[in-house]
């Protein structure tokens, strides 16, 4: 077994592999010579014996006969040269000599009766030589057949047991080797850099095993080099997170804390504890900041999630309102022989946007008040207006009625444009009040379609109603509602084309009402889609009046209502913007 363990591996094969093919064909060859043999055996007792008792025969039944005319000495003439020529057994040819001797008798006198019963026992005599020959013969052969397959039966055993010994040895000396390589291996990879191999023979597994502790031992040399290195490096960046002035708290894919700085300890009031390597969702269900920053899907077994993931969170500190926007990085790497990214774990890192905040509010609030105090000089300036184009004030020439038309269109538009103000300050102090009630929504599509009606016919736009004539009533703020769907046709009819259809419908799912507003116009850009409900926004290029506020009001308006609101657009062959809405039942 040793020398065997000291052959290459090819070796083992070939010698394992040819030992059975050898051993085949020895089988083979003493199989086919034992059945040659026993043909051989058995070709003799039918071709030589089969003869003589025919020719015996033959001439006991001519001896027979009452007359021995010419015709029967002559036949038996016959036989009997026959059987001189097939002389077989030992005696036969003495026994066939004095048969021959009696037929001269017998031929020379017919009438012999002494020569005709010694020819008749000398024939006998042949008749049993044959027949025991035969006998003989037949024992012969079964001896032959037993010992034929006693050997092969051997050679059968022995090949077995060779076979039985490989199948037994020759994979268990391949495939432990690469089995014990391959655990040591994973060991390697998991940074357990003393694990060893030891393969004692001279094959090229021996060669392998020298090879793989080689690479071991210089990757532990190397390994234990680089740890003052790296402690070195991590407490550079220990020092660097602590001098950020932002929150900073880092985990690893098991929700394990692998870094915070001072910063986070000190907001989150957990100063002077040794965090790192405690589960950051345990931390969450005791502590508050932690706990807005981790989002939970119970779902999905209480996994991390992304929803939201960089959002705005607030929170108080020694009674006042902090804002902080937070945002997840991860950290992740990808090897030289792989595309995909491993994700080795999470970093949030909190922005204080709290003087933006408080900025951002006093614009609102500066916003507002001008708005609200613009309103009234407005309002005054439009009935002024109309009170010059009543006649009762004095007749106005054609040049002094288009100026006032002009007057009163940026008039309407300053209105607007204040309104619009209005409601968005509402929006951003979140203060939107709401008079929720059971409404129905077809007076409100009616109410919509009439305010906008005159501005559809100078267009020779037509809208058209198809929705059931019975939909569930919804439960909603009927003023801000009707204000969303007549900002909406109001669109739809800007961005339409002369003489085109724009198509109101509905339809009850359930407990949800969907009113859709259908134009034919140009469609929005696919890259722009995304954008659309953006405060502020409006696609570039577009010469049509607008302040990008009616769409992010009108999203607003509907969230506050528990509803939805979409679009969808083929850029070219018009939008569809849609409004979802819960109905009383639900």
């Amino acid at each position: 077994m040793g020398n065997f363990e000291a052959m290459n591996i090819k070796t083992r094969l070939y010698l394992g592999i040819g030992l059975l093919f050898a051993l085949i064909i020895l089988l083979a060859y003493f199989a086919i010579k034992q059945i040659n043999s026993l043909a051989a055996a058995s070709g003799n007792i039918i071709r030589d014996n089969k003869e003589t008792l025919v020719y015996t025969q033959n001439m006991l039944r001519v001896l027979s006969e009452s007359d021995l005319d010419k015709d029967a000495l002559d036949s038996f003439e016959t036989y009997l040269s026959k059987q001189k020529k097939n002389i077989t057994e030992v005696g036969e040819k003495e026994l066939t000599e004095k048969l021959s001797e009696s037929f001269l008798q017998l031929k020379n006198n017919p009438e012999n009766k002494s020569a005709l019963q010694e020819a008749k026992s000398y024939l006998f005599e042949i008749l049993e030589l044959n027949l025991d020959a035969i006998d003989r013969k037949s024992s012969f052969a079964s001896v032959t057949a037993d010992k034929s397959i006693l050997l092969i039966s051997i050679l059968s055993a022995f090949c077995f047991l060779i076979s039985l010994l490989l199948f037994i040895v020759l994979p268990g000396n391949i495939s432990n080797p690469i089995q014990e390589l391959t655990k040591s291996i994973r060991h390697i990879a998991d940074n357990d850099y003393s694990q060893r191999v030891s393969f004692e023979s001279h094959s090229e597994f021996g060669e392998l095993a020298i090879s793989f502790n080689t690479m071991a031992q210089k990757l532990e040399e190397y390994n234990k080099s680089n740890i003052s290195k790296l402690l070195a490096e991590r407490k550079i960046t220990e020092t660097l997170l602590n001098k950020i002035q932002y929150p900073i708290i880092g985990f690893d894919r098991n929700m394990k804390i692998t870094l915070t700085n001072e910063e986070f300890l000190k907001i989150a009031g957990l100063e002077g504890e040794k965090l790192i390597g405690e589960n950051i969702l345990e931390l969450a269900n005791k502590n508050e900041l932690t706990g807005k920053l981790i989002i939970i899907e119970p779902e999905k077994g209480n996994r991390f999630s992304f929803d939201n993931a960089n959002s705005r969170i607030q929170f108080e500190v020694k009674g006042k309102d902090i804002f902080y926007e937070k945002e997840i990085q991860n950290i992740s790497y990808t090897t030289q022989y792989e595309k995909d990214e491993h994700i080795m774990g999470y970093v949030i890192i909190l922005k204080n946007i709290t003087k933006f905040m408080e900025l951002d509010r006093a614009k609102t609030n500066f916003v507002a008040t001008i708005s609200h105090e613009l309103k009234t000089p407005i309002s005054a300036i439009k009935f002024s207006l109309q009170l010059l184009e009543n006649e009762q004030t004095g007749t106005l020439n054609s040049e002094q009625r288009e100026l006032i038309k002009s007057c009163e269109e940026d008039t309407n538009n300053l209105l607007k444009l204040v309104a619009e103000i209005l409601n968005f300050t509402q929006v951003e102090t979140g203060q939107i009040q709401l008079n929720m009630m059971p409404s129905d929504i077809k007076e409100i599509i009616r109410y919509a379609i009439n305010t906008t009606r005159p501005a559809a016919d100078q267009r020779n736009i037509s809208i058209i109603e198809d929705y059931p004539s019975e939909l569930a009533e919804v439960f909603i703020d009927k003023e801000k509602t009707a204000w969303v769907l007549t900002n909406l046709i109001s669109n739809a009819i800007r961005y339409s084309y002369d003489n085109s259809r724009i198509r109101i419908s509905g339809l009850q799912t359930g407990t949800r009402v969907k009113i859709s507003v259908i134009d034919t116009g140009q469609g929005i850009d696919p890259q722009y889609k995304n954008k659309i409900f953006d405060r502020y926004f409006r696609v570039p290029g577009t010469s049509k009046e607008g302040t990008g506020l009616g769409l992010a009001i009108s999203k607003e308006f509907i969230e506050a209502q528990g509803g939805q609101i979409m679009v969808e657009s083929k850029f070219g062959y018009g939008s569809t913007f849609s409004i979802v809405l819960n109905t009383t039942s639900l």
